[in-house]
């Protein structure tokens, strides 16, 4: 399989993936403060620290599933392109203690989150 077809598929479960966990987590918390968002990429951020830990520095997985699992499903699951919308939306809209709460969070968070996620990992392999 080649590598871009890898991605592509590995994106399109990612981008499920994504939609679905912004759409439960915002039923949950309402639109005020953008969780969803938030929650994806803590959840992302712990994921790819696991595979890689686990299965690329461990395992030595192939590298079409290295793009698939990666590339693809990481990639599309997570989305800094949108935490960047909504900070930005957070501080136009006069809410700029908000918009660095949310930035603080989503950096701090999600580097934890890979460091769990690398530690989990290193316990599987």
């Amino acid at each position: 399989m080649g590598s871009m077809l890898a991605v592509a598929i590995g994106g399109a479960f990612g981008a499920m993936g994504r939609y679905w966990v912004v759409g439960m987590v915002t039923q949950w918390f309402g639109r005020g403060f953008p969780y969803g968002t938030l929650a994806v990429n803590i959840i992302g951020s712990v994921l790819i620290g696991f595979l890689y830990t686990l299965l690329i520095q461990n395992l030595k997985l192939e590298p079409h599933w290295q793009a698939i699992l990666m590339a693809g499903f990481t990639g599309a699951f997570t989305t800094f392109s949108t935490f960047a919308l909504e900070s930005l939306n957070l501080f136009q809209s006069g809410r700029p203690t908000a918009a660095l709460l949310y930035i603080g969070l989503s950096v701090l968070c999600c580097l934890a989150a890979v460091a769990v996620g690398m530690a989990v990992g290193k316990q599987f392999a």
